[in-house]
């Protein structure tokens, strides 16, 4: 594919698992009655930019959308097609899971058009069951197959959520240093930003079963309904991974809080024991005329025992005030 040409694949589906490649020229002179087609494009190619918009035959503000850089997930009922924008964790290598990527597609019984401007790992996927024989033997199960996999992509990154937020819950309750605060805080960020993206997605997918059109089979409808679960039981994961992570980062604030209050206490018990030899030794040191003791040689060795004796006594009358 050239930077102008947009087109990413073309596959013209045989009925039985496999598919037919095509090219341009292909998708051109294909007829419905050849089998199911599916053409995947970059939507910023400028020859799938014009054949959308000339040559696909599908309305004008359906291909605004299609074409539109802002993906928010969506669900259109048009007629005997249906207009589908849908949003996927980014798995891209040196990508952020969060910062998603969108999917649009456009469905009829015949023709399946889907575009995207990055690589969407979900669509790889169906094209290797493909090539091995096993995809999507029409458009209902084409449909159901791909929302499946999109869904299934983010698995690993929300259980990877969960388990770092059991981590750091075990590592407050045992042991916890500054760092575990910055990785409460990414994860808590992490969280709110898949869940914002995902909340609209999850009403989407529990209207598809009911929204899409005649040409999908109930086998189709029950797994787009099993996909709207799972995707409903993540956010639900996500909300709670975001919760446990507010408490556990209470939990650490907490730790440290009472930590300095305790170094603070110590010091102020510190204090107190030596203000009274401190206010002495002050008093003693004026080095005015008539200090008592002067020329006396056990007068250090008497005041050093009276110091002793005085800070013993603040031990016991603190211990007694159970100050300490």
């Amino acid at each position: 594919m050239s930077d102008t040409d947009g087109l990413v694949c073309a596959f013209v589906l045989d009925g039985k698992g496999g598919a037919r490649a095509l090219d341009w020229d292909g998708v051109r002179s294909w007829q419905p009655d050849d089998g199911v087609l599916w053409l995947h494009l970059d939507r910023h190619g400028e020859m799938a930019q014009a054949w959308l918009r000339q040559e696909s035959g599908i309305d004008p503000v359906s291909c605004q959308t299609l074409l539109t850089a802002e993906v928010r997930p969506r669900l259109l009922r048009l007629s005997d097609a249906v207009l589908l924008l849908l949003r996927g964790v980014n798995l891209n290598p040196g990508a952020n899971p969060e910062d998603m990527v969108g999917l649009r597609i456009w469905a009829e019984s015949s023709r399946i058009v889907t575009l995207r401007h990055r690589q969407v790992m979900a669509v790889n996927d169906l094209r290797l069951q493909i090539g091995d024989g096993g995809g999507p033997r029409d458009a209902a199960e084409f449909v159901a197959t791909l929302a499946d996999r999109m869904i299934e992509r983010m698995a690993p990154v929300i259980d990877g959520i969960e388990d770092s937020v059991d981590a750091l819950e075990d590592a407050v309750l045992s042991a916890w240093n500054p760092e575990q605060r910055a990785r409460l805080n990414d994860l808590r960020r992490t969280a709110i930003s898949l869940r914002r993206y995902l909340a609209p997605q999850r009403d989407v997918a529990q209207r598809l079963p009911q929204d899409m059109p005649d040409w999908v089979d109930a086998m189709s409808r029950a797994r787009l309904r099993e996909t709207a679960d799972r995707l409903l039981r993540y956010v639900e994961d996500l909300d709670a991974a975001r919760d446990r992570a507010q408490v556990t980062q209470d939990e650490l604030a907490s730790a440290q809080a009472e930590q300095t209050n305790r170094h603070a206490y110590h010091l102020t018990v510190i204090a107190a024991l030596f203000l009274p030899p401190s206010f002495i030794a002050g008093l003693l040191g004026m080095n005015l005329g008539g200090m008592p003791g002067q020329e006396a040689p056990w007068a250090f060795a008497a005041m050093i025992a009276a110091m002793v004796l005085m800070g013993l006594a603040e031990i016991w009358l603190l211990r007694k005030l159970k100050w300490i």
